[in-house]
């Protein structure tokens, strides 16, 4: 943890469910065990049938691969139809956000997520600590990784 953040006063956000962050973009919802089993469960799915319809394996050098959910060819999340099919389920990085150690590196970097991010700022207080257990709950629960 930083020493002296700059959300020491604590920040301000409540997702409104806008999808901004699960929409059009590529990128990567990295799972850990606990996701998959949450979600399977959700789905009434078996751990194995759930990686082998949601999931992909990205290269994460080392010979290493680390569990992700696939994206749809417009890079909308797998679970987005309308909004998020699975939320009460979602994974660890989605309900994390966007107390992630990228994002409340700096002032600079919480505002430039704000320009994407409607509820960014608005709604629900969050204190120092509750931001910081945000991001002790990334590091300490494992992404799934297998050997190529």
């Amino acid at each position: 943890m930083q020493k002296n953040p700059f959300y020491h006063g604590g920040l301000h956000f409540t997702c409104t469910r806008c999808s901004a962050c699960c929409r059009f973009d590529p990128g990567f919802v990295f799972l850990s065990e606990t996701d998959v089993k949450r979600l399977a469960s959700a789905l009434d799915m078996t751990y194995t049938q759930f990686i082998d319809v949601y999931c992909r394996w990205i290269p994460a050098g080392g010979g290493y691969e680390q569990l992700s959910l696939k994206e749809r060819s417009n890079y909308d999340c797998i679970f987005w139809k309308d909004g998020c099919t699975v939320y009460e389920a979602r994974p660890l990085q989605c309900r994390t956000y966007p107390f992630w150690s990228s994002i409340v590196l700096s002032e600079e970097s919480w505002k430039a997520v704000r320009a994407e991010c409607p509820g960014i700022d608005q709604g629900e207080w969050h204190s120092k600590e509750e931001i910081e257990e945000q991001l002790e709950m990334r590091e300490k629960e494992p992404i799934e990784v297998r050997r190529r």
